[in-house]
């Protein structure tokens, strides 16, 4: 190949890469700068069907891309140059990949002999994601390889997986186009009618699995007490279809936090609580057949009930082929989309309704957590039941935030999207991808965000000044990993000195650095006064709620311990 061809060349495969990426269901793509990845982000400067977002911090990039992919259910393409540019991505990737979403990697990479010969900035970048990923490593471009072998390579990676894909793209310099004289007619012309119209090169016709029981299994199922769970369950499941499940069924319905049900009036949302009260414990031990949906549970209480029941049958339904159950339970594993389950000519069970005490029982534990917390003190969970009532796209981060929400989020007849980051369960990039769920379509988006998390991802304040919509996060400033006052660490020396690091910091001047409103707030009614003002705000809003590092573990001790007396 001529040398003065090499920088079109390039461009031209980066232009085919994210055609091809567009058409396979891409809506947005995240760049980062660097020098080694032009073809790339030349190819998405000119790229219509994309949206592009720009971070200058690799590590925040990758949370962000994962947030706009769970927004958009839809692949997400992220672009970087060669180095440690690629590693900064790897706790993204690692998430994405726990919990099957579609983040496409592309990053610059220098040519073999630039390799483990002290160029810079040249790392070997193959295979860095290991397991976590699935790989295509591409060669240099080069004349003699069709361009329809580039565009089957990419389609046969992305219909293998419905995880991360690394397409790792070597380029030689020069880089830069001084212009696009270079007519590559000829060299294009083996794709046909792939450049005038709009389908990818292959496509692959993928199939649901729908692995489903037949109507004599439904009967011996359900007759018997049974229960259903509710785990974690993506907002475009309709999950709802769950409830109408267990209202013919006549079986009780219990949900995680991540289940979308939550807060619905026609579950038993505060099982988590309920397992500490001995009356409603003695009731559930009388279940003899559990239908777990999704997995991931969140509550240690209502993991160990399951594991520990002895149960008759045990179904789990997945919408993929996973190993969700960490304690390894027999059981009959389903593979099928939650609705389709759910529609099957299901008969109502013999023992209908043999739990609706534990309706009441839910209800009780709901007047109980307005007078102890609704009406109390200015804590953690008060700000987590006002939000969960008042917005309608919730992201919870991880630690002490999603676990208030699990224990103690309100019944209401209204309720919000929700999204975590649990399949690492990491306290790193939550803002990032909070940025990204709130930047798909601008819809207004509440982040609940620890104080240690947050100093964790700082940098993607620079992120969240872009958001158009109303975009609020709230930070719970208890000052250190309070997380830990509710494990059993030998002392409290220990606590404080090796796991609560407490750092005394206040995020004013963060915001401030990035230009974003903020308040700090110390009382209840001032933080509702400001929450409702932020979410008339069309951009990110920056609210502080500082709380003492041992009000939330003492409530919830507190409230544990009246529970377990009546």
């Amino acid at each position: 190949m001529q040398i003065n061809k090499t920088a079109e060349l390039n461009l031209l495969w980066g232009t085919l890469i994210l055609e091809e990426l567009a058409r396979l269901g891409a809506k947005h793509v995240c760049l980062a700068p660097g020098s080694r990845s032009t073809p790339l982000t030349l190819a998405a400067a000119k790229q219509t069907k994309l949206k592009q977002h720009l971070h200058f911090d690799e590590r925040g990039l990758g949370f962000l891309a994962l947030g706009l992919a769970k927004a958009s259910k839809a692949p997400v393409a992220i672009i970087t140059t060669s180095g440690t540019a690629v590693a900064n991505l790897y706790p993204a990737i690692v998430e994405a990949w726990l919990t099957k979403v579609p983040l496409i990697v592309l990053s610059g990479d220098r040519p073999p002999e630039l390799i483990n010969c002290g160029a810079n900035q040249a790392i070997n970048q193959t295979g860095i994601f290991a397991d976590y990923a699935v790989q295509l490593n591409l060669p240099t471009a080069e004349l003699s390889i069709a361009p329809q072998v580039l565009l089957t390579s990419v389609d046969n990676a992305l219909a293998s997986t419905s995880g991360p894909v690394h397409i790792n793209c070597m380029y030689r310099e020069p880089l830069y186009p001084s212009q696009m004289s270079n007519d590559f007619t000829d060299y294009l012309a083996s794709l046909g009618n792939w450049q005038h119209g709009h389908a990818p090169y292959s496509q692959y016709v993928t199939q649901p699995t729908q692995a489903t029981p037949a109507n004599d299994m439904l009967a011996r199922f359900v007759h018997a007490k049974g229960v259903i769970v509710a785990g974690t369950l993506a907002p475009e499941s309709d999950p709802e279809q769950l409830v109408l499940l267990a209202q013919k069924l006549g079986w009780p319905i219990v949900a995680d936090a991540q289940s979308q049900l939550r807060q619905h009036p026609a579950v038993i949302g505060h099982i988590d609580q309920l397992l500490h009260q001995p009356k409603a414990t003695a009731l559930l031990r009388q279940a003899e057949k559990v239908l777990v949906f999704g997995g991931r549970l969140l509550s240690k209480r209502l993991m160990s009930f399951i594991d520990e029941q002895k149960w008759k049958e045990y179904w789990q339904v997945l919408p993929h082929q996973q190993r969700l159950d960490p304690h390894h339970n027999t059981k009959q594993v389903w593979l099928s989309e939650l609705a389709h389950f759910c529609q099957l000519p299901w008969p109502r069970s013999s023992q209908a309704q043999w739990a609706l005490s534990l309706t009441q029982l839910n209800q009780t534990m709901e007047q109980l957590f307005e007078q102890q917390i609704d009406h109390g003190e200015l804590g953690e969970a008060a700000v987590v039941r006002h939000i969960s009532q008042h917005c309608e796209q919730l992201f919870i981060g991880n630690s002490l935030p999603v676990r208030l929400y699990d224990m103690f989020a309100p019944i209401s007849p209204a309720w919000p999207k929700v999204y975590t980051n649990r399949g690492a369960s990491g306290i790193d990039g939550l803002l990032a991808t909070a940025c990204g769920i709130s930047q798909h379509q601008d819809q207004a988006t509440t982040l609940i965000i620890g104080d240690i998390s947050q100093l964790h991802d700082l940098n993607s304040l620079a992120i969240a000044k872009q958001c158009q919509g109303p975009f609020i996060v709230v930070i719970l400033n208890n000052d250190g990993g309070n997380i830990f006052n509710l494990l059993p660490v030998p002392d409290e020396k220990l606590r404080s000195d090796y796991y609560r690091l407490a750092h005394g910091l206040e995020f004013g001047y963060a915001a401030a650095m990035f230009g974003l409103p903020y308040n700090q707030v110390d009382d209840i009614d001032t933080f509702k006064a400001v929450y409702r003002e932020a979410s008339c705000y069309q951009g990110t809003s920056v609210i502080e709620v500082s709380v003492s590092q041992h009000q939330a573990s003492e409530q919830i001790a507190r409230l544990a311990s009246w529970i377990k007396q009546h």
